[in-house]
């Protein structure tokens, strides 16, 4: 295994994107993306992602090239075109953009159309409540999960995020894909030769299978069964339905480089708790703080950041085979 540091991922990604068609700026991004959320244990949306990426840039399914641009149809609201580009530059334009209109207007949203696969939902809710905004994502992703009682997949796996700050130390962040578990995860498994457990997913068919192979080409398990479905409707309605992006069942996959751009879309919203009560984050300490007192429970992400700080002192740990892969790319 090689041990990196956060920078040698970060230039070791951005150099490989860069090497297949990604303006500097764009590759910055997105490896910035990648390196952060392998920092944080997702390996699923980390590294092994160059590839992937590289090949698509290749293809042209991602424009290495794209700007994304910003308009204000209302005062609250932004518009964000990602141009068929990865959605890291677009992500960062929104949170780079959110946080003077939250505070002039109590809430503000940012629409992302013609986006891509936004990685870690997590982090861009984090960086808004790292700045004291609460904050959602919606993310619609490419068809992978059947509505309930149905066979043909119509809805992705379709992340939500939310954070909000606490005073005098790390953001609460709650990340979750409305599958049972996060496509990555078995894209992950795929990658190392490994089974997946009974219960992740479906094969073409509708039967259980531990085959990341069948998996990929079959359905995923929702999340709390129906409701999950349900939920999972509702996140296709914003992040697509009302952005103007791609639904699922239009968008091409984010793991391959057939088809034309996913075309996909999210929808993040930016709260100043301010505007709606004093001491907003004070409060949300409390419940924090009650959830903390109890023997065995912790707040959601709290691997997350243990596994953030090892990886500052630390390194990241890559296999040495993807490490070659990416730096042969």
């Amino acid at each position: 295994m090689a041990v990196l540091t956060l920078d040698e991922a970060m230039a070791l990604a951005a150099g490989a994107l860069e090497r297949n068609g990604a303006l500097p700026a764009v590759a910055a991004s997105v490896a910035r993306a990648l390196a952060g959320a392998e920092a944080d244990g997702l390996k699923g949306h980390g590294l092994s992602r160059v590839p992937g990426y590289a090949g698509q840039l290749r293809a042209g399914k991602v424009r290495g090239d794209a700007t994304p641009t910003l308009a204000r149809p209302r005062p609250g609201a932004l518009r964000i075109d990602a141009a068929e580009g990865f959605a890291y530059p677009a992500l960062d334009l929104a949170v780079a953009e959110l946080p003077a209109v939250a505070r002039a207007q109590g809430v503000a949203a940012a629409s992302l159309f013609r986006s891509h696969h936004c990685g870690a939902a997590g982090r861009p809710v984090e960086a808004l409540a790292d700045q004291g905004l609460v904050a959602l994502l919606f993310a619609n992703t490419p068809a992978a999960m059947a509505p309930w009682g149905g066979a043909t997949p119509v809805f992705g796996t379709n992340p939500i995020a939310f954070a909000c700050p606490l005073p005098g130390r790390a953001p609460i962040v709650v990340d979750l894909s409305l599958s049972k578990v996060a496509r990555g995860n078995i894209m992950a498994a795929k990658q190392k030769g490994e089974l997946i457990p009974e219960g992740w997913a479906f094969d073409a068919q509708g039967r259980p299978t531990t085959d990341p192979d069948a998996a990929l080409a079959g359905t995923m398990a929702p999340l709390g069964d129906a409701k999950g479905v349900a939920l999972a409707l509702v996140v296709e309605l914003l992040a697509a339905g009302m952005t103007g992006a791609n639904y699922a069942g239009e968008a091409s996959s984010f793991l391959d480089d057939r088809g034309g751009p996913p075309g996909t879309g999210q929808l993040l919203l930016a709260f100043d708790p301010a505007a709606f009560s004093d001491g907003g984050p004070a409060r949300f300490a409390v419940l924090a703080a009650a959830i903390e007192a109890q023997a065995g429970a912790r707040l959601p992400g709290a691997r997350r950041l243990a596994a953030r700080a090892k990886a500052a002192t630390a390194g990241l740990t890559v296999a040495d085979a993807l490490v070659a892969e990416i730096r042969a790319l």
